[in-house]
């Protein structure tokens, strides 16, 4: 059972679409590149850099629901080629799919 009570709060409040962010909106504002990529439905490589904690991972799976991409995150620490090649598998199989590599 997974009610409001249980589900974290970091869960709860996370951002939904890219409207939800606060901040960078050089990035995610109205006409900028991330809601651009969103609108022509064109994905895009992209790095996100910054401390841990400030939505990198929440940014890339909001990507990936706008696209409707499968979503794939990795460890650059705990992954290796193995698990790089089942995305990769898993991405050929339903056409295309956003893989985000978290530090």
């Amino acid at each position: 059972m997974n009610d409001s009570n249980s589900t974290p709060l970091a869960e709860r409040v996370r951002p939904q679409n890219l409207s939800e962010i606060t901040g960078q909106e050089h990035l995610v504002g109205p006409g900028k590149v991330l809601d651009q990529m969103i609108k022509t439905k064109s994905a895009r490589s992209v790095i996100f850099w910054g401390p841990p904690g400030v939505g990198k991972t929440t940014l890339a799976y909001i990507l990936a629901q706008e696209l409707g991409l499968p979503f794939f995150c990795l460890s650059a620490i705990d992954s290796g080629v193995k698990d790089v090649r089942n995305v990769i598998e898993n991405a050929r199989r339903s056409g295309h799919a956003l893989l985000f590599i978290d530090e």
